[in-house]
């Protein structure tokens, strides 16, 4: 496929909601929370979702559940991942998070965390596709909303099952489906594989979007074309990385390289990610929460290592801002290398 041809494929729908473009945020546990999502909506993902939330609504009272349910004053359509083991739970907790203002659903089989997969849920699901249909029949006839899916490849290397799970998919009315290019055993080491997402893609006609190793506007245009898929959902690489939702779309659209984020928007864009954190969660947990996303934006620094020691030492809000004032100070500061992009 050339790039023309690449430019001018529509972004898909998700049932009545139109995607504005092809790069979508996948949900990661403990990284899509609200600040992090509306920063990346704001710099061109066209559409995000939340952190995952489990299907049992006894543990919804705890803090960390309800600000995972959060969705206050996010632009539609908002999309809320759900994870759990029984269809009947799986079900009730769909209709309740419609409830809660949820417009799509998200079905979690691609997580493969150890305290997940041991309660028979993410994608531990994938080696019992009777349980598969079941769920996902279960969910799309609780809610008048679309429901998607999120899955890996299978299970291992010998039950790469990832084609008859898409097609269970189809025929149970799932609108979308998502595919991580690893199996479960393969956590996220190694490389991402696409022949699989490609077979996917030409067994079933919902949409599909690609996943895993999107980490720049070429791999993308290279994923798509290789995969035929619809979309591209960017998950690690947009750690410290918000930006490349754009630069994403400006490439699938034109086929130019787009410019880097220039420091004096690196330096508002940290600052307001920082601020919204400390919003968020208030200054304690916020002050917690920020030191990892600071720490991804500092990553590609030379001296990365010493100045994460030194940000996580810092035990206030106004101390964190002014370390980031400091980063990006034109001169007489130890930091005046900017934060790359990339």
């Amino acid at each position: 496929m050339t790039m023309s041809a690449t430019a001018s494929i529509a972004p898909p729908a998700i049932g009545p909601y139109q995607l504005p473009n092809r790069v979508i945020l996948a949900p990661m546990a403990g990284v899509t929370d609200r600040p992090f999502r509306q920063l990346c909506r704001r710099l061109g993902a066209g559409l995000v979702v939340g952190e995952m939330v489990t299907s049992d609504p006894s543990l919804w009272h705890t803090r960390k559940s309800r600000l995972r349910m959060d969705h206050s004053g996010e632009p539609g359509p908002r999309s809320v991942q759900i994870a759990g083991g029984d269809a009947e739970m799986l079900a009730e907790a769909a209709r309740l998070n419609v409830e809660r203002g949820a417009q799509i659903i998200d079905i979690n089989m691609g997580c493969p965390a150890k305290k997940v997969c041991n309660k028979a849920a993410g994608s531990a699901l994938l080696r019992d596709e009777r349980l598969v249909a079941e769920i996902l029949h279960a969910v799309v006839a609780a809610v008048d909303v679309p429901v998607t899916l999120k899955i890996r490849t299978g299970w291992c290397e010998r039950s790469r099952n990832g084609v008859r799970v898409a097609r269970l998919a189809e025929d149970a009315g799932i609108r979308a489906l998502a595919v991580h290019g690893r199996t479960r055993d393969q956590r996220y080491s190694g490389q991402a594989e696409y022949d699989t997402i490609a077979a996917i893609k030409a067994s079933v006609s919902l949409p599909v979007f690609a996943n895993g190793d999107i980490d720049s506007p070429a791999r993308a245009a290279e994923v798509l074309d290789y995969t035929g898929a619809d979309a591209v959902m960017v998950g690690r690489g947009a750690q410290g990385n918000p930006w490349i939702f754009r630069e994403i779309d400006h490439f699938l659209r034109t086929g130019e390289t787009p410019s880097a984020p220039s420091r004096a928007e690196q330096h508002a864009v940290m600052h307001d990610h920082l601020e919204a954190l400390h919003a968020f969660y208030g200054e304690v947990m916020g002050v917690r929460i920020a030191r990892k996303h600071i720490g991804w934006y500092l990553s590609t620094r030379d001296d990365a290592p010493a100045q994460r020691k030194r940000f996580n030492a810092l035990e206030t809000p106004d101390a964190q801002q002014r370390f980031v004032d400091e980063l990006f100070c034109r001169t007489g500061c130890p930091a005046t290398d900017g934060i790359s992009a990339a």
